[in-house]
């Protein structure tokens, strides 16, 4: 399944506590849109949050953003990635 890093702006401040929420809200409803969010992660001071994800496509990466109250600013997909 395709992988997307989606990126959310204006989150200054997020803690830990927070991001996992977030993360949390995305899990529980992502089986509704064949999604799975794999990870998360914060920079507080620049309130930039970033999330990995495997899903069918960018749109359906949104919905579930969207669903959960934290819309991405912007999807990118991720078709090359080296471990």
């Amino acid at each position: 399944m395709p992988q997307f890093m989606d990126i959310h702006h204006g989150m200054q401040g997020i803690t830990a506590d927070q991001l996992d929420e977030a993360h949390k809200a995305d899990l529980a409803i992502e089986a509704d849109e064949h999604v799975h969010f794999e990870r998360a992660w914060a920079d507080p001071a620049s309130g930039t949050v970033y999330c990995l994800s495997e899903a069918p496509s960018a749109e359906a990466v949104q919905r579930v953003h969207e669903r959960a109250g934290h819309k991405a600013d912007e999807i990118h997909a991720v078709p090359l990635s080296v471990w």
